[in-house]
C-alpha cells in the first residue's frame, strides 16, 4: 500500500516561536522519519498580510534556517519555498470555483485577520483556505501536522476535496490533523490571553530567537498571585497557563515538584518563574545558535531551496496532470 502523504507549511512572516514547535514543527522532525514529508515556506500566504516584500527574502531564509535548525533534514523531507512551485496556483485557481463567499467569510482567522487589518480586506484573504488546500492537495497529502488554530480550514479543505471528488472524479485523498495520536497542541502566551503569536502581543510570546535575558524577562512579568490557601485548590487560568509552559519545557521531575508544592500550598511562584525560565533558555539557546549559523550561510540555504523545488515540482507536475484529464482540460 502506498505510503500516506504528509504536508504542512508556516508563513515567513515573523520569528518562529515555543507555538509553532510544539504545534508543528516537533511533529515534521517525527513524521520525516515515517512519511514521505512536504514542508513549505508559505511565502504567497504571507503577502495576504504583509504586501510589502522588501523583508520577505530575508524572512523566507530565516524561517528555512530555524526550520533546520528545530531538526528538519531536507535530504529526508522535502523543505520548500511555496511561490517556487508554480502548479500551486493553477491548482488553487481551480478550486476557488468550488470554494463559495459565504462559508470563506465565517472562517475564524478570516474574522480575526479583518478585526487586525481592516484597511487590507483583499480577496486573498478570503480565499485563504482554498490557496491552503491547494497547497496540501497538490502533493495529494493526507496527513497535515498543524496547530488547534488551523482545524477549521482542515475542515473546509475536505469539503474543497469532496466537492472535487464528486464533480470530476476521485483524485484526492481528505487531509484530516496529524499530531501522532496525542492532542493537537495550542501552546498559550505568557499573558494566558491566547495563544503565542507572532503577530499580536510580542511580549507574551517566547520567540525561538530570543536572547536568554530577553526571555527572563519576559517569563518573570507573568500574572501570579499569593498561591492557594487550601490543599488540591483548583488552579486559576492564569497560573494553569504557567504549568501548561512548564509541561512543554522542563523535566517530569521539576513539573511534579511544583504540582506537589501547589497541592500542599507551599509554592514560591517566584522560584517557580525562575525555573520555567532557565528551562525555556535551555531549550530555545541550542536551536537559536544553530539558525543564526544556517541563516548566515546563503549559499547553503538556496541550495535546499533548489533541492525542495525540484522534489515539489516533480510531485506537483504529476498531480496536475491527473487534475487537468480529470476536468476534461487536456485538449
Amino acid at each position: 500500500m502506498e505510503a500516506k502523504i504528509v504536508m504542512s507549511g508556516i508563513r515567513p512572516t515573523g520569528f518562529l516561536h515555543l507555538g509553532n514547535y510544539f504545534g508543528a514543527l516537533q511533529n515534521y522532525v517525527l513524521l520525516q522519519q515515517q512519511y514521505p514529508c512536504f514542508f513549505m515556506v508559505a511565502d504567497l500566504h504571507s503577502l495576504t498580510t504583509h504586501p510589502d516584500t522588501k523583508e520577505l527574502k530575508e524572512n523566507v531564509h530565516r524561517v528555512l534556517a530555524e526550520n533546520i535548525a528545530c531538526g528538519i533534514d531536507p535530504n529526508q523531507a522535502t523543505l520548500y519555498c511555496q511561490s517556487h512551485i508554480p502548479e500551486t496556483s493553477e491548482l488553487y485557481l481551480y478550486l476557488n470555483m468550488l470554494a463559495y463567499k459565504g462559508e470563506l467569510e465565517k472562517t475564524v482567522t478570516f474574522k480575526e485577520k479583518v478585526r487586525l487589518q481592516p484597511e487590507n480586506v483583499n480577496a486573498g484573504l478570503l480565499t485563504y483556505p482554498v490557496l491552503q488546500t491547494a497547497d496540501i492537495i497538490l502533493h495529494r497529502a493526507s496527513l497535515v501536522p498543524v496547530g488547534k488554530d488551523q482545524e477549521q480550514h482542515l475542515e473546509m479543505a475536505r469539503n474543497f476535496v469532496a466537492r472535487f471528488n464528486h464533480r470530476y472524479g476521485i483524485v484526492f485523498p481528505e487531509p484530516h490533523a496529524f499530531n501522532f495520536g496525542s492532542n493537537l497542541i495550542k501552546v498559550p502566551s505568557l499573558d494566558g490571553s491566547g495563544k503565542m503569536s507572532k503577530s499580536e502581543n510580542q511580549n507574551a510570546t517566547i520567540f525561538l530567537a530570543d536572547e536568554d535575558e530577553t526571555i527572563r524577562k519576559k517569563v518573570m512579568r507573568v500574572k501570579t498571585d499569593n498561591g492557594p490557601t487550601s490543599e488540591q485548590t483548583p488552579k486559576p487560568d492564569y497560573i494553569e497557563n504557567i504549568f501548561l509552559l512548564m509541561k512543554l519545557v522542563s523535566t517530569e521531575e521539576v513539573f511534579n515538584q511544583f504540582e506537589v508544592a501547589y497541592n500542599n500550598c507551599t509554592i514560591r511562584y517566584g522560584d517557580m518563574k525562575k525555573q520555567l525560565a532557565e528551562d525555556m533558555i535551555n531549550f530555545v539557546a541550542p536551536i537559536r545558535s544553530k539558525a543564526q549559523d544556517l541563516f548566515a550561510n546563503k549559499k547553503y540555504l538556496q541550495e535546499v531551496m533548489e533541492q525542495g523545488a525540484a522534489k515539489a515540482r516533480q510531485s506537483a507536475k504529476s498531480t496536475m496532470e491527473i487534475v487537468r484529464h480529470s476536468m476534461g482540460l487536456n485538449y
